[in-house]
């Protein structure tokens, strides 16, 4: 079991089944999104009072064994 698969869940049923915060509709994308703009964990957890600090990061435990399977594609192809 991964360190952030009982925080992460995918379900066909809610958000086209991308992955969210278990319980919620909040996407690790726009998590993600939301930081790179800027925004501070203190911020989304103000804006997101059903979240804490394990949920994002599990958002980031998530997102980097994403990447680590994935392969960068080459921009100049």
């Amino acid at each position: 079991m991964n360190a952030y698969s009982h925080r992460i869940v995918a379900d066909h049923r809610v958000m086209l089944g991308k992955p969210v915060i278990k319980g919620t509709r909040i996407t690790v994308e726009l998590i993600l999104r939301k930081l790179a703009q800027g925004a501070t964990a203190q911020d989304l957890i103000q804006m997101y009072p059903h979240i804490n600090q394990e949920d994002i990061s599990a958002v980031f435990l998530y997102a980097a064994e994403v990447l680590a399977n994935e392969e960068m594609l080459d921009s100049a192809a």
